[in-house]
């Protein structure tokens, strides 16, 4: 018999494997609803969806393996790299979807989160004042019009997975929907600057991309993220994670 394999878990949602199977248990419907339609949509490869059974959706493990982890530095080659930025452009391209997903969070309503956020490290004394008030200015870019795309919403590198130089597949499309692709290319390259030339390589021309919007949600990612991480057992002061990310912008 296979064993059990707890891949992540905290008080939101639990994935495990078993096997080549992955079992994916969240109490939330209307996230897994998401995630099943926006794979059937996406033109890329995703995982096969085996069955359903509220609050179990049963999926299979895809080929190859994950392009990187955020902390951890990437074996995949610059190739792989851009063959992911091509892949994300062709998720960008494809129809809209009806939704909106995370990444298609109003300007005013992701400032005044953002604002609460930075406010709540402070008095909490998780980070200094003078790292999250530079983050905060760095951040501001990404707060602007942006045109809507199919969007991943959570793109880590860790859910993008590669064989050799080819994508293979990527997984975790419960934040997807309409939203802001420099998004996406930020999450993914969070942690990862040094790949970004290889993944806006393979994104290609015909878009505008704003370093400086790409640089603002990566403050703006991490600045979210540490009090979530703290509280639910993860680690963002580990090695190249958010706060180290947050540190290389001072």
């Amino acid at each position: 018999m296979d064993e059990v394999e707890v891949v992540v878990a905290h008080s939101e949602r639990a994935t495990l494997r078993v096997g080549d199977v992955f079992l994916k248990v969240d109490a939330d419907q209307a996230r897994i609803d998401v995630e099943v339609e926006a794979m059937s949509r996406a033109p890329v490869p995703t995982p096969e969806v085996l069955w359903r059974k509220p609050p179990v959706l049963a999926i299979a493990a895809l080929p190859g393996t994950a392009l990187g982890r955020l902390g951890r530095a990437s074996t995949g080659s610059s190739a792989a790299w851009t063959a992911a930025g091509a892949a994300i452009r062709t998720l960008h391209d494809a129809p809209l979807p009806s939704w909106s997903g995370r990444a298609g969070r109003s300007v005013a309503t992701l400032a005044a989160e953002l604002d609460d956020e930075c406010a709540s490290l402070v008095t909490r004394g998780l980070l200094p004042a003078g790292l999250v008030t530079r983050n905060r200015q760095v951040a501001q870019a990404a707060l602007r019009p942006w045109t809507p795309a199919f969007t991943h919403g959570d793109l880590q590198v860790a859910h993008v997975f590669v064989d050799g130089d080819e994508v293979t597949g990527v997984i975790d499309w419960s934040e997807a929907g309409r939203g802001d692709a420099l998004y996406d290319l930020a999450t993914f390259t969070l942690g990862h600057e040094e790949h970004l030339d290889d993944v806006l390589a393979g994104y290609g021309t015909g878009v505008d991309i704003d370093l400086d919007v790409i640089r603002g949600w990566w403050s703006l990612r991490s600045l979210l993220a540490v009090r979530w991480l703290i509280e639910h057992g993860f680690d963002p002061f580990a090695p190249g994670c958010e706060v180290d990310v947050l540190r290389s912008r001072m």
